[in-house]
């Protein structure tokens, strides 16, 4: 990769909790710089508590504090001026684009790609990706940096440990088959 990507992170892809660990550890790995917003913090959070009784606001706040203390400079501000200007499907999701925009992003990281048309992004010269096909192409740039990373997430996983199938089966089912595809030939 020749320059590092900046990419706007959804709420979606914040919500699953190995999918989002995976995504931080990519970004610690100096793979990729991440951005969110306070609003996309809050919407993956009030998400969870929501579908997840087990969880705690004290717990997901740590969470939170621990990614913005980890990845610096990762909350954009300050673009809240944009989003009255924006136009989506869905205008819930203005608050995302405005942060890409503001916060000079090149790619919208999201499972809802359908929310952020490409004749729209264009204009911000945008794109939105799947999770999925932002890994593979990390891979495919920098396949022994990513393994390293994917390594050592698995091995540090505790509670429960996991076999590196477990690992690739979790992976599997937070959607990034392409990935795992690529990831299963890989001894660890």
């Amino acid at each position: 990769m020749l320059s590092k990507e900046v990419v706007v992170l959804d709420a979606c892809v914040l919500y699953p909790a190995p999918l989002r660990d995976l995504l931080m550890r990519l970004a610690l790995a100096n793979l990729y710089r991440p951005l969110w917003t306070e609003q996309i913090h809050q919407e993956w959070i009030t998400n969870l508590l929501q579908n997840r009784p087990d969880l705690t606001q004290a717990q997901l706040t740590r969470t939170k504090n621990l990614m913005n203390l980890h990845i610096r400079d990762a909350i954009v501000i300050n673009y809240e001026y944009l989003i009255a200007q924006l136009s989506l499907r869905d205008q819930n999701d203005r608050h995302v684009l405005a942060a890409a925009i503001h916060g000079s992003a090149n790619t919208i990281l999201t499972f809802n790609l359908q929310d952020f048309p490409l004749k729209v992004l264009e204009k911000y010269s945008l794109k939105a990706q799947h999770p999925d096909d932002f890994i593979l192409n990390l891979i495919k740039s920098q396949e022994q940096k990513v393994k390293s990373v994917v390594v050592k997430h698995r091995c540090a996983l505790k509670n429960p440990s996991k076999t590196p199938w477990e690992y690739l089966e979790t992976l599997r089912n937070q959607g990034l088959q392409l990935s795992v595809l690529a990831m299963s030939n890989w001894n660890f």
